[in-house]
């Protein structure tokens, strides 16, 4: 008997794995805080043997080198990954043995395309295929982006890509369950997949890589290809360094006072509250990053890297949640902390800052005023159709771009309101008067608002 536990990242877009039988188990591509893989290996009653990692990732901070030294396990990494740490090198058709009473192996496939270096394993019963681990390879309906390595090996490794996933589909049972690290809303995916779960056999029916030439399904993928999270650049070579044991101690408590004297130095203080309660009153100069949207992703693309980050949140469980978020990305450790609310967060006098929210409905009714209409998406949702007269400023660029930003009264949106929330604390925190539209913009046609297409 054999057992596949999913261990869900969700605020990356990821998922990592623990598979194994009644005594052993190995665990792929691991996120950083590691705990919650060790209490899930707690749970089947099995001991973690093996940790292994598809490639060097880009978009988190593993925990598979701590992981491997706290579990005395064997640590598999491809044996063409550049890294400055001890382990075992994987190359392609070696095999693994995970559980012997359970029959269970793994098998190295080098499956280059999102990394040069990049392996899947396929995990076997008494030799015969049940589940293949394809990272940043074969995902549910795409695969992984090649363009995460360095510009000029990026059509190679899209031509890469293609011919891996051919592979997997050619050497693999139709039934096998194909269980990809990325895909789930993560931005090393080369488009948003849709479902949970598939198999070799329905990727061979839906996936383009394995229904389209090389040529056409090689054009599109490149010019499909989204904005790369900032933070990106940082992980790879922290990966490749060996990461540090995490800290998820509570931070230091900062008073009113404090917080003050942190952002009159110029640091970043980041209230976790939902958008609602921070427009209707917030700490003057604050931004806001919801602890319950894609908090990781989005704070560690927009805050100049290494600057000191103080969070404001509602509860200790709400602080310990963003903490834990964050450590994935290498934001390890908050300058300082505090929970409650503004009134524990503004010194005695001073009056909460706040802005107001609207519909594409409100927006609509202001036509002809003296408003300025910000659209923070990305280009590639622009271009699908956007409101005529707006300025365009991707919410990742717009710390840099304020200033591009033209008098008035500004409303910002996004797709559906929590990005808007964010570039609205931007402004507001410039000295802006902001509007922020907490609205789908499928919504603004609708409205009555001039949708234009490029």
């Amino acid at each position: 008997m054999f057992f596949v536990d999913t261990i869900e990242v969700a605020g990356l877009g990821n998922r990592s794995y623990l598979a194994g039988g009644e005594r052993t188990a190995v665990v792929v591509d691991p996120p950083r805080d590691i705990d919650r893989v060790i209490a899930a290996a707690a749970r089947r009653g099995v001991r973690i043997s093996h940790v292994v990692e598809t490639h060097v990732h880009n978009d988190y901070v593993t925990g598979g080198l701590e992981l491997a030294r706290v579990a005395g396990a064997a640590y598999l990494v491809p044996a063409a990954a550049r890294v400055s740490f001890a382990r075992v090198p994987v190359a392609d058709g070696d095999r693994t043995e995970i559980d012997a009473e359970a029959g269970l192996t793994l098998r190295a496939l080098a499956t280059p395309g999102h990394t040069p270096h990049h392996t899947s394993y396929v995990l076997e019963e008494n030799g015969a295929a049940i589940a293949v681990f394809t990272g940043g390879s074969l995902l549910i309906g795409t695969v992984g982006r090649p363009d995460l390595v360095e510009p000029r090996l990026t059509e190679g490794l899209a031509r890469a890509q293609h011919a891996s996933a051919r592979r997997l589909a050619a050497e693999l049972p139709d039934e096998t369950a194909v269980l990809p690290t990325h895909g789930f809303g993560s931005f090393c995916s080369s488009t948003q997949s849709e479902g949970g779960d598939t198999t070799i056999g329905k990727e061979k029916v839906s996936n383009e890589a394995l229904t389209r030439d090389v040529d056409s399904f090689v054009a599109d993928l490149l010019a499909g290809l989204d904005d790369v999270p900032a933070y990106y650049t940082h992980m790879g070579p922290a990966n490749a360094a060996g990461p540090a044991p995490v800290d998820l101690t509570p931070p230091a408590v900062a008073d009113a006072g404090e917080i003050a004297a942190r952002l009159a130095a110029g640091e970043w203080v980041v209230d976790l509250r939902n958008r609602v309660a921070f427009a209707q009153g917030h700490v003057a100069g604050s931004f806001n990053f919801e602890a319950e949207g894609q908090l990781a992703t989005y704070l560690a693309w927009l805050i100049p890297w290494g600057k000191p980050v103080t969070l404001l949140a509602e509860s200790p469980e709400q602080l310990a949640a963003a903490q834990r978020e964050l450590v994935r990305v290498g934001i390890d450790r908050p300058a300082a902390a505090a929970t409650g609310g503004p009134a524990q967060w503004l010194r005695e006098g001073e009056e909460p800052a706040a802005f107001a929210r609207g519909t594409f409905a409100d927006l609509a009714g202001r036509a002809g005023g003296d408003v300025v209409v910000l659209d923070v998406r990305r280009a590639s949702e622009r271009s699908d159709g956007y409101i005529e007269g707006s300025v365009h400023i991707p919410i990742h660029t717009l710390p840099r771009r304020l200033g591009e930003i033209p008098g008035g009264e500004v409303w910002v949106h996004c797709a559906g309101g929590m990005r808007a929330a964010v570039a609205a604390s931007l402004l507001d925190a410039a000295g802006r008067h902001v509007v922020a539209v907490d609205d789908s913009f499928d919504a603004a046609g609708k409205a009555g608002l001039t949708v234009r297409t490029p």
